[in-house]
This record gives structure tokens, sequence and C-alpha cells, in this order.
């Protein structure tokens, strides 16, 4: 059926009049306590906070470098999920010891864990005030000080086995990678 947005002739051998995505503006996250949630990310992180039009309800837009992050209000705690939003820190240490101290971490689960990528990247997740799921990522494990983390850095290949195109994987693309094929 036609859309109306005038796209309905482009087929998948149809490059010419493909859309192709140029980045990512936003993301944005669901939050019970929007104040609360948005002062979690100014403390932990030094978000900043910058206007937001009206929505008719709690909205708050923070700066991430050259993106957003926007929290919306909602009515009550959504479901808990693994989406989750991927970020990067100028200091990966500093971030785990905050959130370590904060609680964050989420206990019982493998995402309670560092993991280490078989590309020497790696991951750290956490839940904010709001219960959403959050990635940090690093780009190289040697410069770190695994003393820092004690026995929460894990290889991810010591719980899931990495063969192929696991071992190829990699959080930070290069300009040649980033390029549409």
């Amino acid at each position: 059926m036609p859309c109306g947005c005038g796209l309905e002739a482009t087929t998948r051998s149809d490059t010419v009049n493909r859309v192709r995505v140029t980045g990512i503006n936003h993301v944005s996250i669901p939050a019970v306590d929007v104040d609360e949630t948005v002062r979690f990310y100014e403390e932990v992180f030094g978000m900043e906070r910058i206007p937001s039009p009206s929505f008719g309800g709690a909205v708050r837009w923070l700066r991430v470098g050259d993106l957003q992050l926007h929290i919306f209000s909602v009515g009550e705690q959504p479901g808990r999920t693994y989406q989750h939003l991927g970020i990067e820190v100028d200091d990966f240490e500093a971030a785990y010891l905050k959130l370590r101290e904060l609680g964050a971490f989420e206990e019982g689960s493998r995402f309670r864990y560092l993991f280490e990528l078989p590309s020497g990247e790696v991951q750290m997740y956490f839940r904010d005030p709001s219960d959403n799921l959050v990635e940090i990522d690093w780009p190289d494990v040697s410069t770190l000080d695994r003393a820092v983390f004690g026995d929460d850095l894990k290889r991810l290949d010591d719980f899931f086995p990495q063969a192929g195109e696991n071992l190829r994987a990699t959080l930070f693309l290069g300009p040649r990678d980033r390029a549409v094929v």
C-alpha cells in the first residue's frame, strides 16, 4: 500500500533514491521522576541541560557531546528490558568507581560484569534511577588499571565463546568502517 511519502517506487536495487542515515541526533529514555534522572546524568557524567520545547509533559534535553539525551516523563515505570543506550566517557575507571558507589550495577545479572571484548574494547552496564539500562564503552582495555575493577572485569569469551565474525566485531568504527556500502 502506498505510504504517500514519495518512496513507493524505491526498490532494493534502486540505490539512487534510497535515503541514508547520516547520524544519530538523540536518544530518548523514560523516567517516572524526570528531575531525579536529569540530576543523575548531570552529576555522574557532567551532562549539560539544554533548552527543550514543551510537549505537554515533563521533558528535559541534555547535551552529550554533539548529540542529545532526551528524558521524558512517564506515569509508571515501564517493564525492565535490555534495550539500552551506549555512551563513551573520558574516564572509564572514575565512572566505574562512581557507579559502584551509587549501587547502579545490576546485581545477580550477567550485566553486573564489565566485559572485555575480543577486540580489546570494554563494556560496562548499569541502571540509571529510572531503571534504564546504560552501557559505557571504552576503546582499549590495555589503558586501564585492571586492579581498579578486581573480579568485575571479565572476558566475554569466558561467558560466550567467540568465533568467526564475533572476533572481528568492534564498537569503535573508524572512518573507513563508517562508510555505507
